[in-house]
């Protein structure tokens, strides 16, 4: 896919964020290049609606700059976006914002690519930084369907295996979780060794869009079935929570969008 990036020079880098336990989100990049088919960002990000998601990216140029100000509270980079998509290899706006920011600031980094392996250097100047790669066991024709343009989980299990043995504090997102597609269990056993602790996140299907819900009823049916059904839903729930707890890892549980945001404590 042949991607069109915006360059724009923004009013802000920090914006206050919805998410549990963190104060602001920080998106050098609007829009990702991985074009995601189950992506959230997708339907919260307006303004490109009627073009292909993946096709356009916006780069705030002035994004270093912006990345001066010092807030208080924890930061995560990024919501809308992946600072480490396939136009930063070139644009290096990630890296440029992060020799910027204010090494005080408590960070955490959420990514699918091991491109971020690139920065480890600048990550140990901050006071408090955690980096995350995104898992979800998807192989073969899973991921041809659900995530065709993504670096493949070796790679990025490399990633966090690379950064854990350069002191970097580590997580993983287990996320997308599709019943009968996503091994947890899998992802777990080839992480347990370099990982500090674990988050899951079960499909936000409503998010998701009508295109890719049409996808996993025809592709995936029992998936869509269990995703669908409250009944059904509630069971996979109580079957996950055991498996998890099951791997004796540290997580603080695992959240869920049956009806809007929930979430089930380990």
């Amino acid at each position: 896919m042949k991607v069109e990036v915006i360059k724009r020079r923004a009013k802000s880098l920090y914006t206050r964020s919805r998410i549990p336990g963190v104060s602001w989100s920080a998106n050098q990049y609007v829009g990702c290049s991985f074009a995601c088919p189950y992506c959230y960002a997708k339907n919260v990000v307006r303004e490109f609606g009627e073009r292909e998601w993946g096709s356009w990216v916006i780069a705030k140029i002035n994004a270093p700059e912006l990345a001066r100000k010092h807030v208080s509270g924890k930061i995560v980079m990024s919501t809308v976006s992946d600072p480490y998509q396939p136009v930063e290899a070139k644009l290096k706006l990630t890296r440029a914002t992060l020799r910027f920011m204010d090494k005080r600031n408590e960070l955490s980094i959420l990514t699918k690519s091991p491109l971020v392996t690139r920065d480890i250097a600048l990550f140990k100047l901050f006071r408090s930084i955690e980096v995350g790669l995104t898992l979800n066991s998807f192989d073969g024709r899973e991921k041809s369907l659900l995530e065709p343009l993504t670096p493949v989980m070796k790679a990025r299990v490399n990633a966090l295996q690379k950064l854990h043995e350069e002191g970097i504090r580590t997580y993983t997102f287990v996320s997308p979780i599709i019943p009968g597609v996503t091994d947890v269990s899998r992802i777990v056993k080839e992480t347990r060794g370099f990982v500090d602790y674990y988050f899951f996140e079960v499909l936000n299907l409503k998010k998701a869009g009508n295109e890719f819900q049409e996808t996993l009823r025809s592709e995936f049916p029992e998936s869509y079935c269990i995703l669908t059904s409250e009944e059904l839903f509630g069971a996979f729930i109580s079957e996950l929570r055991d498996e998890v707890r099951s791997l004796g890892i540290k997580t603080e549980g695992i959240e869920t969008h049956f009806r809007g945001w929930g979430f089930v404590r380990i």
